[in-house]
């Protein structure tokens, strides 16, 4: 007989495609699902002792050797007597039979033990910036709420001492559950599968191995930061179960307007007014920025809400260290007419520059 024939499988099948052909095979042919049926038991046995030589290394290699099995067959039932699977295994038993035939029978390859460590979770902050501060940079201090393992006990849940029989579990490290006329078997939850128990609780975090603490945190501030803005700070989450490792803090940064600046990606934005002689003869005006102000030349000519642009005087970029523009718009004023000397030389003005206005309406069209 050959084993690898039974199951279905070839000789370089893994262990996940043997235990996979078991349980499709296993299911079909298993005496309690079929009553009566010889054929079916006698099959069931074969599978049965095919399954125990294949998923052992030792056998199988023994058995691809020399092509004999060891051990005796009538250990491959897997602890399947009692449970009765004349269910129909069709509709929505169907999954529900699948699922408890694998529960039983691969159970026994999970080992017990103190419960696997977990990830913390992650921790979100806002933090408020100034205008001017989120494009320096620099360093803020935060006070940060969260969980942290334990010092007293280092994360354990309990103190040394003196270790008894857990009696939830009489010390098998496991409990049994029943389902209909099947058992099954998991780790106890209160020694996670030791059969042992302190019973020496901490009392710092009362046994759940985390406390909750305050702590100061400085953050480094890149330069440049916009609103809207994210930072990742790996390791400053909550603290994780049985010594897991910490989540990160994500901190979502909200920068407050500016009375003189807007910002648009990296470049900066000004409104400076000009009076008419300045927008019609040309001039040079200081205009603010971030480092005081610079010199914006105005060529003769210039109209109203036309924009210029200055390269490198704009804001920080958090990406790359380069620097933004600084778009600089005019705004024309009109001056306050204070006597009639300056009435006049308006009225002046127009009557020679009349011609002109209404040629360039007409050129800019309605």
């Amino acid at each position: 007989m050959d084993f690898y024939l039974v199951l279905g499988v070839n000789r370089a099948a893994t262990l996940d495609d043997i235990k996979r052909a078991y349980k499709r095979l296993a299911r079909k042919c298993h005496p309690d699902v079929n009553p009566g049926d010889r054929v079916a038991a006698a099959q069931f046995q074969e599978l049965s002792q095919a399954y125990e030589t294949l998923s052992d290394p030792d056998r199988r290699r023994r058995y691809d050797t020399s092509g004999l099995a060891s051990g005796n067959a009538e250990r491959a039932t897997f602890g399947f007597e009692g449970f009765d699977f004349s269910v129909t295994a069709t509709g929505a038993a169907a999954s529900t039979f699948g699922d408890l035939f694998a529960d039983a029978l691969f159970r026994r390859d999970t080992k017990g033990g103190v419960a696997p460590p977990e990830r913390g979770a992650d921790l979100h902050h806002t933090i408020v910036l100034g205008f001017e501060e989120a494009l320096r940079g620099g360093q803020r201090q935060l006070a940060l709420t969260r969980h942290e393992h334990c010092t007293r006990c280092g994360g354990l849940g309990s103190l040394p001492s003196l270790e008894v029989r857990c009696t939830r579990c009489q010390g098998l490290g496991a409990v049994k559950s029943t389902r209909g006329h099947m058992v099954f078997s998991k780790p106890c939850s209160e020694c996670h599968g030791t059969g042992r128990r302190s019973e020496s609780r901490c009392p710092a975090c009362d046994g759940r191995q985390l406390v909750i603490q305050t702590e100061p945190l400085t953050i480094d501030l890149p330069p440049g930061l916009a609103d809207g803005a994210s930072l990742r700070l790996p390791g400053r989450g909550h603290a994780g179960a049985g010594g897991g490792e910490h989540g990160d803090l994500y901190l979502a940064v909200r920068v407050d307007p500016h009375p003189v600046f807007t910002r648009e990606g990296d470049d900066l934005h000004v409104v400076v007014p000009i009076a008419v002689h300045e927008a019609a003869l040309g001039a040079r005006v200081d205009v603010p920025a971030l480092e005081g102000t610079a010199r914006l030349r105005v060529p003769p000519g210039t109209q109203s809400g036309q924009r210029f642009r200055l390269r490198e005087r704009g804001a920080p970029s958090a990406r790359d260290g380069g620097r933004g523009d600084l778009i600089v718009e005019v705004r024309l004023v009109l001056p306050r007419l204070l006597d009639e000397r300056s009435k006049e030389l308006l009225r002046e003005f127009g009557r020679l520059n009349n011609e002109d206005v209404r040629r360039e309406l007409i050129r800019q069209g309605p």
